[in-house]
This record gives C-alpha cells, structure tokens and sequence, in this order.
C-alpha cells in the first residue's frame, strides 16, 4: 500500500465524511484527521469529532482509483502533492500527534518563528515551528501542500532548538 502515491481530495464545503464512506465502502484506502471539540450547551457537555483540516481527505490511491474519486459528487478537485516524501513525512508527524491524544487545533496561518525539535514526551522527535512561548508552548505542524497547519501546545523545555 505504501508504493501507491498520495493525493489529497479538496471535498465539497462539510463533505469529508461523506468522502470517506465512499472510500469505507470502495476499499479506497483514506484518512481524515480528527481532533475532540467539547461544546458546552445550558450544563450539558457535548463532545464532536471534527475534521483538522477542513475541506480536505488524504487518500493512497491505485490508479485505477483515481477515475473512481474524480466521479465522486462530495469531490470538488483531487490533488496530487509533487513531493510525495515531503507530504508523508508531514502527514506522518500531525497523524503521530493526534495518536499521542495532545491537545492539537488548525493552525490557518503558519506563522513564522524558530524552527525546534520536540526532545522528550510523545512527540519526541517532531519539528516544528513556534508560534507562541510562554509555561506551555505552540509547536505548528505544517503541510505545506495544502497550506494548513495544526498546533500542539508543549512544555518550553521539551522543545531544543534545530
């Protein structure tokens, strides 16, 4: 499975779902990253599972796979990142960070900042830059493909400079 290239599948706006049911149905193999949202509604706590990355599915795809996709109704465009290694390196540490359950949200806008290493804990390994230090810092995870990011907050002495 891992010789077959990645593509990312830009859906119809609140359609990721309905994307990756089809793909659930076909055997197209496909990830969709999702983070917890806690909303709060007169005491009750109500817990979601919501895209990181809105508008977008991530899919290893065969070629034959690829006329399947492009047919899908809830599939506005499929994309194919040009440098797949790149991709699966960053797909790879966003998907490791929402494995290790941190507390991780969409980072729209990949702010500039130093460039650090994760030293220790779950994300041991991890680079990334800094939006924000202070007792916890703001460690951003690019995908730079897609022009998205997500943040995950880390203690500052977790983090060295690379």
């Amino acid at each position: 499975m891992m010789d077959r290239p990645w593509y990312v599948a830009h859906t119809r706006p609140r359609c990721e779902k309905k994307v990756t049911e089809f793909c659930g149905r076909e055997g197209i193999n496909h990830i969709l990253p999702l983070f917890r949202s806690v909303k709060r509604y007169r005491g009750k706590q109500a817990v979601f599972l919501k895209p990181l990355f809105p508008g977008y599915v991530f899919l290893r795809l065969a070629a034959n796979e690829v006329a399947t996709l492009r047919q899908n109704q809830h599939v506005a465009n499929l994309l194919e990142p040009p440098d797949q290694a790149e991709f699966d390196a960053q797909l790879g540490d966003i998907l490791q960070a929402l494995e290790a359950e941190c507390e991780i949200r969409l980072a729209p806008h990949i702010a500039t900042g130093q460039r650090v290493r994760i030293r220790q804990g779950p994300l041991r390994g991890l680079e990334g830059l800094v939006a924000e230090r202070q007792g916890l810092m703001e460690v951003i995870l690019r995908l730079d493909f897609i022009g998205q990011a997500a943040a995950v907050r880390v203690l500052a002495d977790e983090v060295e400079p690379v």
